[in-house]
């Protein structure tokens, strides 16, 4: 649905308030293709840019063609670039890039080189650049590097909690082999110390510490991975561990607390919550909220206002619906709720949201589409706050 063409809204855009006007635009990054195109991120440049990546190729799972491309669209315009690679390691698939720029305006990207087409082998991977706001192209890369991590306590946590896990998944036999299989895998070096991949937007602090979140499709759950010094080294979280918590999305809450929304890989088909009093290092219990998951990526964004954005598949069983929950009370509630997809299942898939607000306060979300006989795309959504609420 378009509330308001595009030129008219790039006009509305440069204005500093939308007036209680509900404003709506969505479009398709590129021409849908007949090739693997998902798990998309976007961010917004000093310069006004929206800077945008995904992965592409032929399946990651079997084939090793698979890169990171991107795409921008500078201010006012209202075309994407044509896609370029934003990361390849020749003859090994790269996947699930994730951005975050920086206070001190440098672009990090971070991505999993799958070693041996299994998630299992995944090698995390960063990229910087303090040149990115290029007329056209990729970003001028100053450093890259390989991401090791040793989980805090992770063999110890993981077995101990793991194994309180079993009784409440034994009437589902699938997740009670996973878990077992888990923990004789936590107490091997090598398994606990490479696997983690990131899907959702690092998180930057106030006192600059950036959180990076991770999952590992071995254990299905989640840690975090922690730097103080702009990227130069890194140490690791205690493991986030629920069942089949995955993919966190972290957002700060006004009181320092930081909240991570996660996907649910286990029985329960509902997010996954946890929350961290001490910048990211130690976390709750992991337990479900109420608001449906099918097994999808979720994200949360802090509007500049206070209040909280998600955009998730609201259901148990597909991603044929992508929706957007509003919250005015740090995730207590959401009782606003707008649809940028809503159809019928097999029909079309939409999942893997990736959400900023810019600095106009337009809310953009960025995400995987796929329809039945048209092909696979990025699409591209713009709209403020007014929409989310407005009567549908």
């Amino acid at each position: 649905m378009r509330l308001i063409l595009l030129p008219l809204l790039i006009g509305v855009l440069q204005t500093a308030g939308f007036g209680g006007t509900p404003v709506f635009h969505s479009e398709l990054i590129f021409p849908p293709e007949n090739i693997h195109n998902h798990s998309s991120s976007i961010v917004e440049t000093p310069n006004g840019d929206l800077l945008v990546c995904w992965y592409h190729g032929s399946g990651e799972r079997t084939a090793d063609d698979v890169k990171i491309l991107g795409s921008r669209r500078h201010p006012g315009q209202s075309t994407w670039e044509s896609p370029f690679i934003m990361a390849d390691v020749p003859g090994f698939p790269d996947t699930n890039p994730a951005m975050v720029v920086s206070p001190q305006k440098k672009l990090f990207i971070f991505w999993a080189n799958i070693v041996a087409n299994q998630w299992g082998t995944a090698l995390l991977r960063m990229k910087v650049s303090a040149d990115f706001e290029q007329a056209s192209g990729p970003p001028r890369w100053d450093w890259q590097d390989v991401i090791l991590l040793k989980p805090l306590h992770f063999e110890e946590e993981y077995i101990q909690k793991a194994a309180g896990l079993l009784p409440l998944v034994k009437n589902h036999p699938e997740f009670k082999k996973e878990i077992e299989e888990a923990i004789c895998s936590a107490g091997n070096k090598f398994d606990r110390r490479i696997g983690w991949m990131p899907r959702i937007h690092p998180l930057i602090l106030p006192s600059g510490r950036i959180l990076v979140p991770l999952y590992s499709d071995v254990f299905s759950v989640s840690v975090i991975a922690i730097s103080d010094d702009e990227g130069k080294t890194w140490s690791c979280s205690e493991p986030l561990l629920g069942i089949g918590n995955v993919q966190p999305s972290l957002v700060l809450k006004k009181d320092g607390t930081i909240a991570a929304f996660m996907r649910d890989n286990g029985p329960g088909l509902k997010i996954q919550y946890s929350e961290s009093g001490d910048q990211g290092v130690h976390w709750s219990k992991v337990r479900y909220l109420k608001i449906p998951n099918p097994g999808s990526s979720v994200d949360v964004v802090a509007l500049k206002n206070g209040h909280w954005v998600l955009v998730c598949n609201n259901t148990t069983d597909g991603r044929n619906r992508l929706a957007v929950l509003l919250s005015k009370d740090e995730g207590h509630s959401w009782p606003w709720i707008r649809y940028l997809e809503n159809v019928r299942k097999g029909v079309g898939g939409y999942s893997y949201p990736s959400v900023i607000q810019t600095r106009d306060g337009l809310i953009h979300v960025t995400y995987s589409w796929g329809e039945r006989g048209k092909g696979q795309s990025i699409k591209h959504a713009a709209f403020n706050e007014d929409w989310i609420s407005s009567p549908q």
